[in-house]
Order: C-alpha cells, then sequence, then structure tokens
C-alpha cells in the first residue's frame, strides 16, 4: 500500500450534532488533543 492509502485507511468521519452551548467544541478539541491532531486544547477559534 501508498502512504496515501495508508493514511486513508486510518481515517474516520463522523458529526457532532447538538444543541447550542452543549460541549461539540470541547468534545472536538479534547478528541484532536488525545488523538494528537493539536498541541493544546482550546486553540480551536471560531
Amino acid at each position: 500500500m501508498s502512504d496515501v492509502s495508508l493514511e486513508a485507511a486510518r481515517r474516520r468521519t463522523f458529526a457532532i450534532v447538538s444543541h447550542p452551548d452543549a460541549g461539540k467544541t470541547t468534545l472536538t478539541e479534547k478528541l484532536l488533543l488525545f488523538g494528537g491532531a493539536i498541541q493544546m486544547a482550546g486553540s480551536v477559534k471560531g
């Protein structure tokens, strides 16, 4: 498998749907932080 194929096989897509101010950004930041995609929670800006 190529590097692109391996990377594509690792990816997962999902949606977070809820009422306003229900913690979607907080949950998303924690998932990104624990997954290693970001280094500091609180860095997602709208």
